[in-house]
């Protein structure tokens, strides 16, 4: 990033430069200013090039050198007195030299800045040649060792970035195979549970076809083969648990949408569950169903209720196979119940 902004950033800087440069250069060199203003004006335009796009980058390269030769080398023709030092050519020097090291590697830098100092120090003779070349040398070696420490950070942040991603990748897997399996127990709870009472309940009179039916169907279901994708039509799911429920269900209807099959499975089996923990807690054989436009499913029992708070945590009827289950695809469940005043479910999807 910082080599993609370096040339840019040095051409509006020497251009910047250039402009004062003509400004003060002697009336009789007046014309090759302007020419050398002219030069660095096309130079910062390739490097903006360069720099916008990525290519041409040994094009404004070339260009810089041209540019920094052509100032270093007139340096004596624009000053205001012969052998005497030029600031504009200075400046360039120095520029050029720093910001070469935030775009190439030593190899190229090392002897195009031997080059321009040649050029810049050799006509200005043993002492302020000296100190031209301490100071362009020294500024390019800090100018080297910044950007190998702000790219050596950059490196350890983009690593520790990278880190943070596959921990947060990780984590949200974890996160899916926990509700995957309070998915699992949810339904586990609903079907196999579910057949053992009613096998246990109908004794002998369940023949051992029956039973492996049962045993088929939830299965089926614990497995995913029952079908889990697509759009099902959530009423007659509704009208076949109805059908079989342990309790005598008055309902009242209202038109219900089609719904992808993961949703109508859950509202389908926490409808199943709220009908079972009637029959098996309510003290009571029938409930009432609503069904509001939408998909909001109400059950209403006036049996004899109980404390949602008080509810143990191995218990997982309400929590796992409603309340749980729903928020996994997206719904919301609550349940109101207390001690002597019946209870309600109302089973939301989406939610919101």
């Amino acid at each position: 990033m910082v080599g993609r902004f370096a040339g840019p950033a040095r051409g509006v800087g020497l251009l910047v430069i250039s402009v004062f440069g003509v400004l003060a250069t002697p009336p009789g060199a007046l014309l090759l200013g302007c020419g050398l203003l002219a030069l660095a004006l096309g130079t910062a335009v390739a490097e903006q090039l360069a720099g916008k796009t990525g290519r041409g980058r040994p094009v404004a390269f070339a260009l810089t050198l041209v540019r920094a030769v052509a100032i270093c080398g007139t340096q004596f023709l624009t000053a205001p007195e012969a052998g005497e030092l030029n600031q504009w050519a200075l400046n360039v020097l120095t520029i050029t030299a720093i910001t070469l090291q935030w775009e190439w590697p030593p190899k190229v830098t090392v002897p195009a800045v031997a080059c321009l100092l040649a050029i810049e120090v050799v006509p200005l003779g043993f002492e302020d040649g000296l100190f031209v070349v301490l100071r362009v040398v020294l500024e390019a070696a800090l100018a080297r060792g910044a950007f190998l420490l702000l790219l050596r950070t950059t490196r350890r942040i983009d690593h520790l970035r990278e880190r943070r991603a596959r921990l947060a990748r990780e984590e949200s897997l974890a996160v899916e195979r926990r509700r995957q399996e309070r998915e699992y127990l949810a339904v586990l709870h609903d079907t196999a549970a579910a057949t053992f009472l009613t096998v246990a309940q109908r004794g002998k009179t369940a023949g051992t076809a029956e039973v492996a039916e049962y045993a088929r169907r939830d299965l089926a279901i614990l497995t995913g083969e029952s079908g889990p994708g697509g759009v099902v039509d959530l009423e007659t799911s509704l009208r076949g648990v109805l059908a079989e429920s342990p309790v005598r269900v008055e309902t009242h209807w209202s038109p219900l949408p089609a719904i992808p099959a993961s949703a109508a499975l859950a509202l389908v089996r926490a409808v199943r569950e709220a009908l079972a923990n009637v029959d098996r807690h309510a003290g009571v054989g029938e409930a009432r169903l609503t069904v509001e436009d939408g998909v909001r499913v109400t059950i209403r029992d006036e049996g004899r209720g109980f404390d949602p708070a008080a509810t143990p945590a191995q218990r997982r009827g309400v929590r796992g196979s409603l309340v749980e289950r729903m928020a996994a695809v997206g719904g919301r469940a609550k349940v109101t119940s207390a001690p002597g005043a019946g209870t309600t479910v109302e089973l939301v999807w989406p939610d919101g």
